[in-house]
């Protein structure tokens, strides 16, 4: 995705075209942000409007100096979290671990999934629950430490290393009945 320098100062001066010329340029890596956090097509686009929207607002703010992918990505990661803690329901499914020991058990790297596409796993990760679902994409995707997951989503960080953990033991399960029902069937 290569954004030219012209369409974002046309962006900052209000012009209607620049703005759905980046709309457009931007949709499917903001819309698969969205679509990884949400795991529903209608939400996924409202999320997605409310971050272009932030984006379009702070543009002025952007740095030149700093890949513009990786703004955008942080602005629209930002605003997932934000309205995740707006949404009260999720936020009592959390269950609260404040200690969490490291285990060598889950550092393993799984030759399975050399065998599977990146949609099974996608698949794999919207069976997880939420809130683990979302620090692993916050933790394994985007790169967040624990120490900032645990601020996005007002937690401990032993209660983000936990959903971590659980979110790679139950993917690993799932990763391993995919293999033996594979090789079951060759």
């Amino acid at each position: 995705m290569i954004i030219q320098p012209n369409l974002i100062k046309d962006c900052i001066n209000r012009n209607r075209r620049a703005e759905y010329e980046l709309y457009k340029t931007l949709y499917s890596y903001l819309m698969s942000i969205c679509y990884r956090y949400t795991h529903q097509k209608e939400l996924a686009e409202e999320m997605l409007n409310m971050g272009y929207l932030k984006i379009l607002t702070n543009l002025e703010k952007y740095d030149s100096n700093m890949p513009f992918k990786a703004w955008i990505r942080r602005i629209m990661v930002n605003t997932l979290i934000d309205e995740y803690r707006k949404n009260k329901t999720l936020k009592q499914n959390i269950s609260y671990v404040e200690e969490y020991y490291d285990t060598e058990e889950f550092s393993d790297t799984n030759e399975a999934l050399q065998k599977l596409r990146a949609d099974d796993i996608l698949q794999m990760i919207k069976k997880l629950p939420k809130a683990s679902a979302q620090v692993f994409n916050l933790f394994a995707i985007d790169g967040f430490s624990h120490k900032e997951i645990a601020e996005m989503l007002e937690i401990s960080q032993g209660t983000s290393k936990w959903h971590l953990n659980f979110a790679r033991q139950k993917l690993q399960e799932m990763i391993s009945e995919t293999v033996l029902t594979t090789a079951k069937a060759s």
